[in-house]
């Protein structure tokens, strides 16, 4: 059951990231909670696997914090890729035409 708490929080943090750093117009609306969730729900599975209890506070810092480092760290590199990859495409396409 915590396991739904971590998703739906840790997708939360990553909606908050997506609206507070420049650039969301480059990816889509869900890309950054996506990965927040997905990178916290993961750890989370892992850590518990490891022999963490859910109770515990540590596990719950860990794979949020992951997450919203995971989220950051895409909310700052995607935006970038992207127009990079962006004018190489229509660079090239003008000089196709």
């Amino acid at each position: 059951m915590e396991i739904a708490f971590v998703i739906v929080i840790a997708a939360a943090l990553g909606l908050g990231v997506r609206y507070l750093v420049p650039g969301r117009d480059e990816h889509g609306l869900l890309v950054i909670p996506a990965v927040a969730a997905s990178v916290a729900t993961g750890l989370w599975a892992i850590l518990v696997w490891s022999g963490l209890t859910f109770d515990g506070g540590w596990i719950w810092v860990i794979s949020l914090g992951a997450g919203l480092l995971a989220a950051l760290a895409t909310a700052f590199i995607l935006p970038r890729t992207r127009r990079s990859a962006d004018e190489r495409f229509f660079e090239n396409a003008r000089r196709a035409a």
